[in-house]
């Protein structure tokens, strides 16, 4: 149909729908990738459908997390190297529903930006497809928006909501006690929180992103940039194997914050600071900013992604087998029947 007009186009406003659908195209295939049992039908339609039988449930509890990357994302974006943001953002939010005693079953993302472009935007949701591949949840839709006038030139934000599910009468956390041992999985870095901060003493230190890294191989931005660790196959081999009773995610809030949140009430934690040496990215911060021990444990995860409650009779157990799986395993302490996290020994 035409009638002769020549006039404004949604291009000329900002928005390129060509751009858009280039995109689709360019990562159907990655999301191809993160196919698993249950998996309906491909990108594209209006919603995204998902067979929770097929995916071998017969009464599932749907368990549900949305989460974001923060401000880690000023370093990918000024650094352009943004590979590994999407796989911050799926740990971000699988990495909560594991501990919840479910498996993640399907992923979607909503990437928004001033004007679209294609390589980055690609880059980014293959890291997403890339994070549930290892998680083995699939990549079944998401939503690009493309917002003239909501970022500046090269911005762009992300957030990403996971489901997954579990046998009804399965979920964790479910019978902590006293006594029973905390098992520490090391984390990859700083993971995906507490970067404002980050941000800040690196301001302090003088260093740009560019600079070589002061306690690793590479310039300091992509160091900072080290994907978040990726707890759920081996820590759903932990739960099917019997005796573990909690896990925690170690996130915003450190351990001061975290462990807590799956305790009983009347039940505290001690901790052995000893047990673990404090990987080099944190010893620099504190160094940096003087920063005191009890500030870094409630703000980073100090070298601990997450920790598993469990029973003091499965804790050797647990630990070999979580070992087997890939995990550098620390024995942290016991769960107490006094309410608080106490700390023993020293990080700093």
């Amino acid at each position: 149909m035409s009638d002769g007009k020549n006039g404004i186009t949604y291009a000329d406003a900002g928005v390129d729908i060509d751009a858009g659908n280039a995109l689709v195209d360019r990562i159907k295939p990655a999301a191809k990738r993160t196919n698993r049992a249950g998996t309906v039908s491909g990108l594209g339609g209006f919603g995204a459908l998902f067979d929770l039988k097929a995916a071998g449930y017969s009464d599932p509890v749907l368990v549900a997390a949305t989460d974001g990357v923060g401000t880690k994302l000023r370093i990918a974006i000024d650094t352009g190297h943004v590979d590994g943001v999407g796989i911050d953002l799926v740990a971000m939010c699988v990495n909560d529903l594991v501990c919840q005693g479910a498996e993640p079953l399907f992923f979607l993302d909503y990437f928004a930006t001033g004007k679209l472009d294609t390589d980055s935007a690609a880059r980014v949701i293959e890291g997403i497809a890339e994070g549930c591949v290892r998680s083995g949840c699939a990549l079944i839709g998401g939503e690009t928006a493309e917002m003239p006038g909501m970022y500046p030139a090269g911005d762009f934000d992300l957030a990403g909501f996971a489901v997954g599910a579990m046998e009804r009468g399965t979920e964790l956390p479910a019978g902590v006690v006293a006594g029973d041992v905390l098992l520490g999985l090391a984390s990859d870095g700083v993971h995906s929180n507490g970067y404002s901060l980050v941000r800040k003493l690196v301001e302090v230190s003088g260093l740009g992103w560019d600079a070589d890294c002061p306690w690793a191989d590479g310039s300091l931005g992509e160091v900072l940039l080290t994907p978040t660790r990726l707890y759920v196959t081996q820590a759903l081999a932990a739960v099917r194997a019997g005796g573990v009773h909690a896990l925690a995610h170690i996130t915003g809030g450190g351990l001061t914050e975290n462990l807590p949140r799956v305790l009983p009430e009347g039940c505290g934690a001690t901790i052995d600071l000893d047990a673990w040496q404090l990987p080099g990215v944190f010893a620099w911060m504190a160094q940096v900013g003087g920063m005191s021990e009890a500030e870094m444990l409630k703000t980073f995860n100090c070298g601990v992604g997450m920790i598993l409650s469990v029973s003091a009779e499965r804790a050797e157990a647990l630990a070999e087998l979580l070992r087997a799986e890939g995990e550098t395993v620390y024995v942290l302490g016991t769960v107490t029947d006094t309410p608080g996290m106490a700390y023993e020994g020293s990080l700093l």
